[in-house]
């Protein structure tokens, strides 16, 4: 298993609660290091029908048998057991007695919110973020990167991208998808998806969208919700708190797997990713990704946004930490130009008292400090943080 570094975070979070849950998309490795870090746990996967029929029909009876606790692998399919959880671990709060793992956040969301509050720790994990790798002594170029993603099986298994990509966009459209959707043919959803990465880093326009797919702006809503939910994609807001300008509202869109997203974008090895239209678009997933991972693996909130106003001024990231604004700027060149800190120089301006600091990320070697800007590689983006 490739070390994660979210394992002492949660290792830290089982000796304060009775509860440990662990979402995020689907082989971004939840069982595999829950089963690792926790081994002395009874292994339940919920997956399995008749396990959890007999879930379903007698949650008391199923949870009897654990009296100590266990690991309980998708517990969104059986969302009845949190209620029955939440009794459990009132009567008898040992900490750390079971570690559940979700792969759809909109149901388990509202369910862990309305029967485990304040009972159960909160942990994303993502797929396998730079640091990890670097870590792992698993050296990739930028190119390899944006084409294989992080999905860990892909270095663990040393499977094909291309086809890792495709098997995993297939299962998920059969076996997820079609359980939330009433869709008899799944292809207009793949296009929709298709269409979804083509708009990386865009403002999401949702009648664009509604237009190219001849359904209703109100589906694209609900399939865009859907997306989120699965953890394919993640939604970065803007940032508007005090700053008194016109500023733009909407969301820009972002893949929670860059190399899910080069292969939606057809592309067939890691060079195409070098000249191609998508290049700076696939760099400023990567790097605004390898962020949220930074953020989700410490156990805390991202804090992350963007900057838009009607002028056209823009800044790609807005890091906040308590009153401090943090701009953030990502260019794909392997060369600076003076022009790349522009945004972070109007952001100063507009909030003088509140940033205090900035960052450039592109993807040359050479790092420097101009002013209160660091110029910095995009492999040190964890150092931000």
């Amino acid at each position: 298993m490739i070390p994660r570094i979210i394992a002492q975070e949660a290792l830290n979070l089982a000796k304060q609660y009775p509860i440990v849950t662990f979402i995020g998309p689907r082989q971004s490795g939840k069982t595999t290091l829950c089963r690792a870090i926790f081994p002395e746990k009874p292994y339940v996967n919920l997956e399995a029908p008749d396990i959890a029929q007999f879930a379903k029909e007698d949650p008391r009876g199923f949870l009897h048998q654990y009296p100590e606790g266990a690991m309980l692998d998708e517990i969104q399919k059986t969302p009845e057991l949190l209620s029955y959880l939440q009794v459990i671990v009132d009567e008898n709060p040992k900490k750390g007695a079971f570690i559940l793992t979700g792969s759809h956040q909109l149901s388990l969301h509202a369910a862990i919110t309305q029967s485990l509050a304040g009972r159960t720790a909160l942990l994303t994990l993502l797929p396998l973020s730079m640091q990890e790798l670097k870590q792992a002594n698993i050296t990739q170029s930028l190119d390899s990167l944006l084409f294989a993603g992080g999905y860990p099986r892909i270095y663990h298994d040393h499977l094909e991208p291309l086809k890792a990509h495709r098997n995993y966009l297939q299962t998920y459209l059969e076996r997820d998808v079609r359980q939330l959707i009433n869709l008899k043919d799944l292809h207009l959803f793949q296009q929709f998806i298709k269409l979804c990465a083509g708009r990386i880093g865009q403002i999401l326009q949702y009648q664009s969208l509604s237009n190219e797919l001849g359904v209703s702006a109100q589906t694209i809503k609900h399939w865009l919700s859907i997306l989120e939910a699965s953890f394919i994609i993640f939604q970065l807001q803007p940032y508007y708190e005090n700053l008194g300008k016109r500023i733009i509202k909407s969301p820009k869109l972002y893949f929670t797997d860059v190399g899910l997203a080069s292969y939606l974008l057809d592309i067939q090895t890691p060079s195409q990713t070098q000249h191609g239209p998508f290049r700076g678009a696939l760099v400023e997933n990567l790097c605004i990704l390898e962020m949220l991972k930074c953020r989700f693996n410490a156990g805390l909130d991202p804090q992350l946004y963007y900057y838009r106003d009607n002028h056209q001024h823009e800044v790609d990231v807005i890091y906040k930490s308590g009153n401090d604004l943090t701009p953030i700027e990502i260019k794909s060149s392997q060369t600076f130009h003076a022009n790349f800190i522009s945004g972070l120089s109007y952001f100063k301006k507009i909030a003088p008292d509140r940033c205090k600091q900035g960052y450039l990320i592109y993807t040359g070697e050479h790092q420097q400090k101009i002013n209160t800007w660091t110029v910095l590689n995009y492999q040190h983006i964890d150092t931000i943080f």
